[in-house]
């Protein structure tokens, strides 16, 4: 990949990610609080936790792409049992990251790194990538749970059966 194509798919996706946070906001925001334990399945996640999953995930791929490696993922933040202490985290941490983000050069975003004990080499800029992909991969198993839990499942690309657009 050439450092120039690197810096505009990572403009873009940046672009992407901050237009996605408004809905990932969103879907946190419908978990109701007195039902974070809930998992459809022992093997899946918990609710708050699946939250959380997303929000720290998010910030720590956009984190190995500025760092340009390996990069460990946030400890949970105090004040984040709670879908408002989550968004709070979220809404704290993201611009700061997407701000370095989109600061980064042309050649840092192209330069190949080598992370998860040599399992993964990739530009850096496809950590921007995996960030979006990820966050919108669990969104949409966090909304699963929306409905069972007895909450509302928001508008995410058009009217879902319990808002419009």
């Amino acid at each position: 990949m050439n450092p120039e194509h690197a810096k505009a798919i990572g403009e873009y996706i940046a672009t992407a990610i901050e237009m996605e946070s408004k809905t990932t906001k969103r879907v946190i925001g419908a978990v109701p609080n007195d039902k974070g334990d809930y998992s459809p399945d022992p093997k899946s996640m918990k609710a708050m936790d699946l939250a959380w999953h997303i929000v720290s995930a998010e910030i720590m791929l956009l984190d190995m792409a500025i760092g340009g490696g390996d990069v460990v993922a946030p400890e949970r933040a105090p004040n984040t049992e709670k879908v408002e202490g989550i968004v709070a985290w979220y809404d704290t941490n993201l611009p700061a990251a997407l701000e370095k983000v989109r600061a980064l050069s042309g050649e840092h975003l192209a330069k190949v790194c080598t992370v998860w004990g040599g399992h993964l080499s990739v530009p850096a800029v496809n950590f921007v990538t995996f960030a979006l992909s990820h966050s919108n991969h669990h969104r949409g198993q966090l909304s699963a749970y929306l409905r069972p839990m007895g909450a509302k499942v928001p508008s995410i690309y058009g009217p879902s059966g319990d808002e419009g657009m």
